[in-house]
């Protein structure tokens, strides 16, 4: 499987040459979020698969990478061929790219 950092997976998000698909859970939203992703909790993907293009190249993240991987698996498995996993998911977003995902309060 493919890892990608938040730096490169920022740069893709902004040309627009990706997808970034958040698996987190809504209650993780609320903690923190990447403004301009598809937010597909992971044990929606296999009901929701049809939304997702498997020409698209996708960039998929969680909190800290570990379930990020399981859906690169899972899509991989079928037919998805450019499918990355987010290093370090959310938490290294906002240390790499902009620690304002993390919402205070």
């Amino acid at each position: 499987m493919q890892e990608i950092s938040s730096k490169d997976a920022a740069h893709q998000l902004a040309q627009g040459s990706a997808i970034i698909l958040d698996v987190r859970e809504d209650a993780e939203l609320l903690e923190a979020a990447v403004e301009g992703v598809l937010h597909i909790p992971m044990g929606q993907i296999p009901d929701r698969l049809a939304e997702l293009n498997p020409a698209d190249n996708i960039i998929v993240m969680c909190k800290m990478g570990g379930r990020s991987a399981m859906v690169c698996d899972f899509l991989s498995s079928q037919g998805f061929g450019k499918v990355t996993n987010l290093a370090g998911g959310i938490y290294a977003w906002a240390q790499e790219v902009d620690p304002a995902v993390i919402k205070q309060g």
